[in-house]
């Protein structure tokens, strides 16, 4: 049995939602486990708390949406990516068991909180330098002999790829404040104010940064793809919307908005996003594998299309539904 190249680019579209959903859900309260040091003992750290305790682990759902998706709709790249990834992947994991376990006892055993607030930002630190480290990887290429796997245990960490990951715990520190200003009020929302502004400017900092060194890797085949006519005439729409994004986003905190830079923040990832899929469509492992050659028989991909296309309905409204029971702003001492 062969592929379907349109199954195998809808799939590959399913995915890349999934992932994007990860991002954007869970993106804002592993970023408040990472600002989780910068706020004040007490009613600070219990309202940040209370702001994702509705929906945190709910978030987590897509993540295993998209690394399912990926096992089932595209085993070759599954087969590949993993080994090349595993310590990555291991330490996420470990970042989110030590998050997860610390979110829950840090109310339940509050002679030791100062500890279980430690165990949180660790967590939450590395599962999030770890997905960065790891895009990094998938994105400077992986070694590949055959249907195989042919590069070492460490080959995954280089310059780029720490960059990438620094880059991601930037930005989710900036989702996560951008998150309290909306959920929050009093001296906890100005305080979160300040930490937008600064995680801002270095999420900025970092795309800018990022898209620089990415024209390097693969022998200028990123740099041929974005600067070559004419597809210059249409990539460079997204640096330039970057820029505006990144303008008005500080115009919203200059003006003391509320919603608004929580969506510019998430518009900042969006047009990140877009830039790693220009960088990498067709292919599923970069400049090895494309997606139609990674792509599981067109009547697996066919059933499982059906699952999820009664499946994902069903997180979308049992997840908006959460959001919008909870829409409130909260205190320490819950929602209000």
């Amino acid at each position: 049995m062969t592929a379907d190249p349109t199954l195998a680019t809808i799939w590959a579209f399913l995915i890349a939602f999934a992932v994007f959903a990860y991002v954007v859900m869970d993106g804002f309260d592993l970023g408040i486990g990472i600002l989780f040091p910068a706020f004040g003992v007490g009613e600070e750290r219990d309202s940040a708390m209370n702001s994702i305790a509705p929906v945190w682990d709910g978030n987590e759902t897509w993540l295993v949406l998209g690394g399912g998706g990926l096992f089932a709709a595209f085993p070759l790249a599954y087969a590949i990516l993993m080994p090349a990834l595993y310590p990555l992947i291991v330490a996420m994991l470990l970042g989110l068991i030590f998050r997860g376990v610390a979110f829950e006892f840090r109310w339940r055993d509050p002679g030791h909180r100062k500890y279980w607030d430690l165990a949180f930002t660790g967590g939450s630190t590395v599962a999030a330098f770890a997905q960065g480290v790891a895009l990094g990887a998938i994105l400077q290429g992986v070694s590949v002999s055959g249907r195989a796997y042919a590069g070492g245990w460490l080959d995954w960490l280089t310059p780029f790829s720490l960059l990438t990951g620094a880059s991601l715990v930037a930005g989710y520190a900036m989702l996560g404040a951008c998150w309290l200003i909306w959920k929050t009020g009093g001296m906890g929302q100005l305080h979160a104010y300040r930490l937008a502004g600064r995680a801002g400017m270095l999420t900025v900092a970092a795309i800018v940064a990022v898209s620089l060194a990415s024209l390097m890797l693969r022998g200028g085949a990123y740099r041929d793809r974005w600067l070559d006519m004419p597809n210059v005439l249409f990539t460079a729409q997204v640096p330039l919307l970057v820029t505006i994004f990144a303008a008005a986003f500080w115009w919203a905190l200059a003006k003391r908005k509320e919603l608004m830079p929580f969506l510019l923040a998430l518009g900042l990832f969006l047009l990140s996003f877009m830039g790693l899929g220009i960088s990498m469509y067709p292919y599923i492992v970069p400049t090895a594998v494309t997606i139609v050659e990674a792509a599981a028989p067109a009547r697996s991909q066919g059933f499982m299309l059906i699952g999820a296309g009664m499946l994902i309905p069903v997180i979308l409204a049992y997840t908006g539904w959460a959001y919008w029971v909870f829409r409130g702003k909260v205190g320490a001492e819950g929602y209000h």
